[in-house]
């Protein structure tokens, strides 16, 4: 996510740092500690200004909720709502998903959320695209067997592009839609998603059951080596 640089974004950050997770790396494996009694952990890929991310844990305040952004602009926006709504059980992370390995351990995440994610529309940029197999491989480490990752867009093409990738890894799909609002709002909505919707642009989403595959040698190479 782009914005515009904040000339007071490290005083913002500070008087957030209770929400945020400066050393993520050191939680790996043992998240459940900032919640002992949640029930799930959930985990925000690009959580943006944070409105999906602060009402899912309103929502849901028996979860653990973790979101990812590497926009520190976006991140304090989101920080700053989840503060202003007395949220406990949702901490925020400013690092790139392409990490994620690197911070949640086997199987130790229950559900996973990629809201729009940027489309690269390009095709030399497909291995960009958080749907593209070498995130998916990431995410069936991360993410408990049977566990799942939601997704949605406004991108059609990268909908479809990702439906393909899904069947390529032989992963379960359930409850798509191309059109997920066509009866009126489902569920709790992204910032962009309102946008999309109040122009009349459909929104694509889709649950995929998380299982462990494993990923042609080639592929996986290139994916540690980029």
């Amino acid at each position: 996510m782009r914005m515009r640089k904040m000339k007071n974004l490290d005083s913002r950050m500070e008087r957030c740092a209770a929400l945020r997770i400066a050393e993520p790396a050191q939680l790996k494996g043992n998240w459940r500690s900032l919640k002992p009694d949640a029930t799930a952990l959930w985990v925000e890929v690009g959580c943006g200004k944070g409105k999906f991310t602060a009402e899912t844990a309103a929502a849901n305040p028996d979860v653990l909720m973790i979101a990812v952004e590497r926009c520190r602009e976006a991140m304090v926006v989101a920080m700053e709502k989840a503060q202003s709504m007395n949220l406990t059980n949702v901490f925020y992370i400013d690092m790139d998903v392409a990490n994620i390995e690197e911070i949640f351990d086997r199987e130790e995440i229950d559900r996973l959320f990629i809201n729009f994610p940027d489309p690269w529309p390009r095709k030399k940029n497909a291995k960009r695209r958080l749907t593209h197999r070498g995130f998916l491989d990431k995410y069936c480490r991360v993410v408990k067997t049977g566990g799942e990752f939601h997704f949605k867009t406004d991108n059609a093409p990268l909908f479809e592009f990702s439906v393909e990738e899904f069947a390529a890894c032989g992963l379960e799909v359930r409850n798509l839609t191309r059109d997920l609002h066509a009866n009126g709002i489902v569920g709790i909505t992204t910032g962009y998603e309102e946008k999309f919707h109040a122009l009349g642009t459909p929104i694509n989403r889709c649950e995929v059951v998380c299982k462990p595959f494993v990923l042609p040698q080639e592929e996986r190479k290139a994916e540690i080596e980029e």
